[in-house]
């Protein structure tokens, strides 16, 4: 499992979860992505771009780090830098690392120590965070992603209980949903979303998944008008679905076809 992965989809969808991680939970309308450096050309996986409206202009990086990297910071600060050497469009910059321990901190740390050491750059430890009892919802959905097997299922019915008896300002019921069912599809990858579902204890008609392959499956055919329009429709909606994480007879469902319509469908699209 991946993740850094994980990490990179919570962000960019959801912004305000990494803010609240590093305590900055006033921030808006900063846009998560990956820039592209050239001469030479790498690429940034992890950076807030802030709107063009800010005042001062502040971007922050971010490095998601679950595995061993001694050159972690060489790279980290040579990529920042370039990049800011590139774009002199801004006012100020903040470097934030995540790391599963303190035990994954590169070994060359001495070289580094005057931007380790500075207001500028954040290391965070995700196994320190504290209790989860403690810690303000959004910031267990991030624990959530270092769960074991064994407790991840607890874990998570748990957040998805409390969201329905706390308010949140930047994410609703059914945001909360879809992340934790994400993160929980991630961990049991052999598992079918249904039956990930299931092990939440969640209904699929509550899940965002399906509402948007409802949604999707009736507006397309509702444009094409005849009946043979409708089906065609709806099996050109048939591999977006599978690249979801649904399986034959969950799209079967949800798109009233038979499971034989649907396997053709799929094995009918190019590889």
């Amino acid at each position: 499992m991946k993740r850094d992965v994980i990490f990179y989809q919570l962000f960019q969808r959801f912004p305000n979860l990494f803010f609240d991680l590093i305590d900055r939970p006033q921030m808006q309308g900063y846009r998560f992505d990956s820039v592209e450096v050239k001469e030479p050309t790498f690429r940034i996986d992890g950076v807030f771009l802030p709107p063009e409206s800010a005042s001062p202009k502040t971007i922050f990086f971010v490095e998601v780090q679950f595995q061993r990297d001694d050159a972690l910071y060489d790279r980290f600060f040579a990529e920042l830098m370039l990049y800011l050497h590139r774009n002199p469009i801004y006012d100020d910059w903040y470097g934030v690392i995540l790391l599963k321990s303190r035990g994954l901190e590169p070994k060359r740390t001495q070289i580094h120590r005057s931007l380790l050491n500075s207001t500028q750059v954040q290391r965070i430890y995700l196994n320190e965070l504290g209790g989860s009892e403690d810690l303000p919802l959004s910031l267990k959905i991030i624990q959530l992603t270092l769960a074991t097997k064994k407790k991840m299922p607890t874990q998570a019915r748990q957040l998805i209980e409390q969201v329905s008896q706390e308010a949140m300002s930047n994410l609703s019921r059914q945001e909360i949903i879809d992340i934790v069912t994400t993160i929980t599809v991630y961990k049991f990858s052999k598992l079918s979303r249904t039956e990930v579902e299931a092990m939440l204890g969640l209904n699929l008609e509550e899940t965002r998944v399906y509402q948007e392959a409802k949604a999707e499956g009736e507006t397309i055919g509702e444009q094409r008008g005849e009946q043979r329009g409708k089906l065609n429709a709806k099996l050109e909606t048939v591999p977006k679905l599978i690249d979801r994480g649904l399986s034959v007879e969950e799209i079967a469902e949800i798109l009233e076809l038979t499971v034989e319509e649907v396997r053709q469908a799929a094995q009918s699209q190019p590889q």
